[in-house]
């Protein structure tokens, strides 16, 4: 009889029709069944890889598989069940003795997890790759290893087999179905180290294809509570925020080493290297710039059950996409100490960045505060955005911050009135207003910000400003 035919009847007295589960898995679902629930069971091919951080038990039951089954599934199908004639007759044909599924599992990973010692050796002898990887990142010898399959464990280390060593990270969990939603898997992680973004400790790199930015926690951290406890906290604020005026978090790695933190990349960088290069920005483009990031932080602040406060909001933690939006980030760095549901102070121990312009005084003289020390800082940026430059240029930003949280100076509007569209320069003062109380909420920023363009567009204030060299 055919081979081929063989194959496909063998096949279909081991197994029941039935799905493969997203991923390239081999895994499948009951029959149909009376219990409705029958359908939300799922099956795994055989063992799994020794490093899949979701155990699932082998099952008993008897299957089929689809008859219009791959070549590659089929060898690792034959290698699964111990069929030295059946893998060898495929080989002859001509299938690639190396064919991954989409887990990146050779028909050696499902000869060593199953102990299957004739298969080993007939793959291991067609030039087998003894140290492929699969997604996880197990070898064959780690799967054989972990499966007390001794002597398939040794024939490959004898062979110069690597087993990948492994590191518990401080966030590693026990019961693989506490592994968090987010968690990727770091071999889809291709980090670039020549791109490196000049912010942190952020880098560029592409996942699945995709370009992210990736935050890696530094080596020496892993034994540092509080670098942990600062990690996991920023990962717990960035999980639950989801706004188009928010920078977008892609997921983290937690079980491997570096432990590190994926968001959406931003090919055009943050504010500060564009006001860098634009100076002074146009009224409607300020206007419009002004009412992403106070959209964005009112997101922030409206969170429940609490408020998030940025604590160090400034042009280099507002990034711009590939469309001119603006995107709050780097609000999840700092923690707090919670005094009540609307006051905080900085968790201990914390080093005050006194050369940042942007910080609140409330902040900077380690006082009490709530979320109006980001009205604060905002109020600050709106400036830099229609005036050209930071505030108090051309002093050391040590002494700029000095004259603003210590002597309660503002710096000056230099330019002319006429050019700041009506109730602007009002509003940046109350935002910036020594007695916290003052400052409007980021929900009434957005409705007066909202009011003023529009009055500009109906008396056609615009069309006067376009004659000066805005950007």
């Amino acid at each position: 009889m055919d081979r081929a035919v063989q194959l496909k009847r063998g096949i279909s007295r081991q197994f029941s029709a039935g799905s493969m589960k997203l991923g390239g898995k081999f895994s499948f679902k009951r029959q149909s069944s009376m219990d409705p629930r029958s359908n939300n069971i799922r099956f795994s091919f055989g063992r799994q890889s020794s490093l899949d951080p979701i155990r699932r038990t082998p099952t008993k039951d008897e299957f089929t598989l689809p008859g219009n089954l791959d070549s590659t599934m089929q060898l690792l199908f034959l290698a699964c069940k111990g069929d030295v004639q059946g893998v060898k007759d495929l080989l002859d044909d001509g299938i690639d003795v190396n064919s991954i599924d989409l887990d990146g599992r050779t028909a050696l990973h499902i000869a060593a997890c199953e102990g299957h010692v004739d298969v080993a050796q007939l793959l291991l002898s067609r030039k087998a790759n003894i140290d492929a990887r699969d997604r996880w990142g197990s070898t064959a010898a780690a799967d054989a290893k972990y499966y007390g399959n001794v002597e398939t464990y040794n024939i490959l280390k004898a062979r110069g087999a690597k087993v990948p060593k492994t590191r518990k990270t401080p966030m590693s969990v026990a019961n693989p179905r506490e592994v968090p939603e987010y968690e990727l898997n770091p071999l889809e992680l291709q980090i670039r180290k020549s791109d490196g973004i000049s912010k942190g400790n952020y880098q560029v790199a592409k996942w699945n294809g995709t370009k992210v930015s990736v935050k890696i926690l530094d080596k020496d951290s892993y034994s540092d509570p509080e670098s942990i406890n600062t990690f996991k906290h920023e990962l717990t604020l960035l999980e639950k925020v989801r706004h188009p005026n928010v920078v977008q978090f892609v997921g983290a790695v937690t079980q491997n080493i570096p432990m590190m933190i994926v968001s959406e990349f931003h090919q055009r960088g943050d504010l500060t290297t564009y006001l860098q290069k634009k100076g002074r920005l146009s009224p409607p483009k300020a206007l419009r710039y002004a009412l992403d990031i106070a959209r964005g932080m009112n997101y922030l602040h409206e969170c429940k059950p609490d408020p998030i406060i940025h604590c160090d909001l400034r042009p280099k933690n507002i990034l711009l996409d590939s469309g001119g939006q603006l995107k709050v980030a780097g609000f999840a760095v700092i923690r707090l100490s919670k005094i009540s549901p609307n006051k905080a102070r900085l968790a201990r121990p914390v080093t005050i960045d006194r050369a940042n312009l942007y910080i609140a005084p409330e902040i900077y003289r380690d006082d009490l505060f709530d979320r109006s020390v980001d009205v604060y800082s905002f109020g600050l940026i709106l400036y830099e955005m229609m005036e050209g430059v930071q505030p108090f240029h051309p002093k050391a930003p040590e002494d700029a911050v000095k004259l603003m949280c210590v002597d309660d100076k503002r710096p000056p509007f230099k330019i002319k009135a006429k050019h700041y569209p009506p109730d602007l320069k009002e509003l940046i003062e109350e935002c910036w207003y020594p007695d916290s109380t003052v400052r409007p909420k980021f929900s009434e920023i957005i409705i007066r910000l909202d009011s003023i363009v529009g009055n500009c567009s109906k008396q056609g204030w615009w069309k006067e400003t376009f004659k000066l060299p805005w950007k």
